[in-house]
């Protein structure tokens, strides 16, 4: 029996060969949800559950949460410089610095719950706006090259439930209710 890979709970991503309108839809759809996702994930949690590394290693379930709207700004701005830039040039972050600063070590997870559920209530009325040949405009990631807003919505798919389920397998691992 082969021991699950705690670092990628709902597997890595891989960018889809090809883009629909379904599964622009599904991506949509899993974005929207998001917010919701990650609540339920941390409902009920005491302070020290939320101060446990998800794996060995790993970020704790506060910084899991601090994480995620940090990342998806960051996703909501590349999305607006893309389709109001040709194809520019965004600047990366360091995510691991990120999540050691004071608030991602601290804060109240409901400061990053809120700023989500307002975040994605804009992210996807605008993605929701898009055309179809507009998930076709690119924008330059230094670490990954050029890239569409279809592969940034298939990211951010992922992203979201690859982080909910770093919180939800923790807690069936845990036995937390």
């Amino acid at each position: 029996m082969t021991t699950p890979d705690l670092r990628y709970p709902v597997g890595k991503f891989e960018a889809p060969a090809r883009f629909t309108a379904a599964l622009r839809a599904q991506c949509l759809g899993d974005i929207e949800r998001t917010p919701a996702a990650l609540r339920g994930a941390v409902a009920g949690l005491s302070p020290a559950q939320l101060d446990t590394p998800y794996r060995p290693g790993g970020w704790t379930v506060r910084q899991v949460v601090h994480h995620l709207p940090d990342s998806h700004m960051n996703a909501y701005v590349r999305v607006k410089l893309a389709l109001t830039e040709d194809e520019p040039t965004i600047k990366p972050y360091e995510q691991a610095r990120w999540a050691e600063l004071i608030d991602g070590r601290t804060a109240p997870p409901e400061v990053s719950l809120s700023l989500l559920d307002s975040l994605h209530a804009r992210w996807t009325m605008l993605l929701k706006s898009l055309a179809p040949e507009q998930f076709a405009r690119k924008f330059r990631h230094p670490e990954v090259g050029v890239v569409t807003l279809d592969w940034l919505l298939a990211m951010y798919s992922w992203h979201g439930r690859h982080h909910v389920a770093h919180i939800t397998a923790l807690r069936k691992r845990e036995g937390w209710r």
